[in-house]
């Protein structure tokens, strides 16, 4: 018999780490909240003609779909079709009914536009939505990347203002500034990769252009050249890109500098105003006690086709830690367009909960009381002890802190062992002594200190 095992890409997780990642979670929505923005949840799967044609090539190719129930061929014909379809699936992005017409979500944003469609005759416009469920991508499993992860996102629909995209600037700051995670938080503009194309006198190659240079923080800039002379990008149009993303200084002088370049560009010195614009309204929303930081990066392109203004994403910035991108989004003009209703302009931002849960791990930035699990246990001494330890049990609950009762009267070393591997703060005796006083002896776990006192005592002291 093989040993029990996960597919490849996917974890268990144990209760100390749905705490954590608990946390991470209760710390977005509680900002989330405070900016009004309300809670969806939508289906694990979807059909499959929701989802391609969404992500690009390269993301299609990643889609996990689900195969029909009880697949099968009643005649030759119907075989050799069969079989030709799945020839096709096999070589490339391919959608056949057939075979398949429904796959797992690949992310949020996809099905937040299938939802807004469906539903837009209740929906309150401007929509503030965030939502929280896990993803899967055929991907292939590698350190921070999984094929079954966790999105949290959190869009605007039915506004055009660059307020939303600062808001959204603003909830990454205070996010990761809650759970004490360095970032920058890169921000560009599609319309600038655009007026770069442009440049390049090559509009056409704009999606090539994209995917090649969404790989810089990967494979550098001599790996991206490569790759745009593969895709087609002339000489002259690569040296054109390359003078564009050397460009340094602080914010406003690299916009500064692309508004020198692209001053020809319509598009370009709409992009340029766009991004101002934005981190204008930022500077006057910002916390200006957060240590992160908002730049400019024109290299910054994600691969995502349906982008079309101010895009963002985040990494952090420790020296502990190696990950790529734990955060990103922007604006999409015409996303539910894709499901027949036009016109309605939308921006949204995604966290990537597990890299940020292994980000705050690396780091061990978690807060000392998740690191405790439950707060307190009760030994369990047996007879009239027991009745009396379960007294004490509710009154510590009724006080609304997390206590439970060892279930059997076992040995003393037997519960104290327990106490000891469940990483209990406090362990409480109660004895024919203390029983008898109408007191407990409170054990502080990670002192030794023992002390007899009231359960009203106990209370201030682990509350304090």
């Amino acid at each position: 018999m093989s040993k029990p095992s996960v597919p490849q890409g996917t974890r268990d997780f144990s209760p100390a780490v749905v705490s954590k990642r608990q946390y991470i979670l209760n710390t977005l929505k509680t900002i989330f909240e405070l900016y009004g923005f309300q809670p969806l949840e939508t289906p694990a799967m979807e059909n499959l003609v929701t989802l391609t044609g969404k992500y690009g090539e390269e993301g299609d190719r990643l889609i996990f779909k689900i195969l029909n129930n009880g697949i099968n061929a009643q005649n030759d014909d119907a075989k050799a079709k069969m079989t030709a379809e799945w020839e096709k699936m096999l070589q490339k992005p391919h959608s056949s009914p057939i075979i398949t017409e429904r796959a797992l979500r690949y992310d949020l944003t996809i099905p937040f536009a299938r939802y807004v469609v469906m539903h837009q005759n209740d929906i309150a416009f401007p929509f503030r939505r965030y939502q929280m469920q896990p993803v899967w991508r055929g991907d292939r499993p590698a350190n921070g990347r999984y094929r079954e992860f966790w999105q949290c996102d959190a869009d605007v629909v039915g506004s055009t203002s660059l307020i939303n995209e600062a808001e959204l600037l603003c909830i990454y700051q205070g996010a990761f500034h809650k759970l004490q995670i360095p970032v920058s938080v890169k921000i560009n503009s599609r319309k600038l990769l655009a007026a770069l194309a442009d440049l390049c006198g090559m509009p056409e190659k704009l999606i090539d252009i994209t995917v090649a240079l969404d790989k810089l923080d990967k494979i550098g800039w001599i790996g991206v050249a490569k790759e745009l002379q593969e895709r087609g990008i002339s000489e002259e149009g690569i040296w054109q890109i390359e003078k564009v993303i050397n460009v340094t200084g602080d914010n406003n002088g690299k916009l500064a500098a692309y508004a020198d370049i692209m001053q020809h560009s319509a598009i370009g010195m709409e992009g340029i105003n766009e991004v101002s614009k934005t981190l204008a309204y930022y500077s006057t929303l910002a916390d200006g006690s957060w240590q992160g930081s908002i730049d400019v990066d024109i290299s910054l392109a994600r691969g995502l086709n349906y982008y079309t203004g101010v895009i963002v994403e985040v990494v952090c910035t420790s020296d502990k830690v190696t990950m790529g991108s734990i955060g990103g989004g922007g604006r999409y003009d015409d996303l539910t367009g894709l499901f027949g209703l036009k016109g309605l302009s939308g921006v949204g931002v995604s966290f990537g909960i597990d890299r940020i849960y292994d980000v705050m791990t690396q780091m061990e930035v978690w807060p000392e009381q998740l690191a405790s699990g439950a707060k307190i246990m009760i030994l369990n001494f047996g007879g009239e002890n027991e009745t009396y330890a379960l007294k004490v049990m509710q009154q510590l609950r009724n006080a609304g802190l997390a206590a439970e009762i060892y279930p059997d009267a076992a040995k003393f070393d037997k519960q104290m062992k327990y106490a000891n591997k469940r990483a209990m703060a406090y362990v409480i005796l109660p004895g024919d002594e203390e029983r008898e006083k109408g007191l407990i002896s409170l054990k502080n776990f990670s002192t030794g200190e023992q002390k007899m006192i009231s359960v009203e005592d106990a209370v201030k002291l682990i509350t304090q």
